[in-house]
């Protein structure tokens, strides 16, 4: 019965140090190789942004439920992920659970070799939030890396 007892007791405090590790989203950037049209399709949690929502919208409730919290929240995502060159508009959101999908479109001017992307969000809440930004054009897809406060980074155009 002891050993029970000291199995639980050990579960229990080891229960919230595998809660929740951090905070991250993921940034699928879609480019048509003929039309140079572009898709931004943002993967973030409900469970990440909705605390973010105090500081993004602090006028609203900090609820994805609330009309103009998601507004403020589609609006801030806007201005934060840039593509330099790429005016991007909003297209569409899902919310499916704790998972919200933010969609943008745009279109690329000429034929660059590579791209400037500013991918920090989240930095006013959580200092250690993540972005993972993968692009995918002509079958190749490359990735880069954002931390809550890094600043714009270029990367070689995939299928260029």
């Amino acid at each position: 019965m002891r050993r029970l007892a000291a199995l639980l007791l050990v579960l229990g405090l080891a229960a919230p140090a595998l809660a929740h590790r951090g905070h991250a989203s993921l940034a699928v950037v879609e480019i048509d190789a003929k039309s140079g049209a572009v898709v931004v399709t943002h993967h973030l949690q409900a469970h990440d942004v909705e605390p973010a929502l105090v500081d993004i919208a602090p006028d609203a409730q900090p609820s994805l439920d609330d009309a103009d919290a998601f507004r403020a929240l589609v609006a801030y995502v806007g201005q934060r992920f840039r593509i330099r060159g790429v005016a991007l508009s909003p297209a569409g959101q899902r919310l499916d659970g704790d998972m919200v999908q933010l969609r943008y479109i745009g279109r690329l001017k000429g034929k660059p070799k590579q791209l400037l992307i500013s991918g920090a969000l989240f930095g006013e809440t959580w200092d250690d939030h993540a972005t993972q930004v993968n692009i995918r054009r002509a079958g190749i897809t490359r990735s880069l890396n954002f931390g809550a406060h890094d600043a714009e980074k270029p990367i070689a155009l995939p299928g260029s």
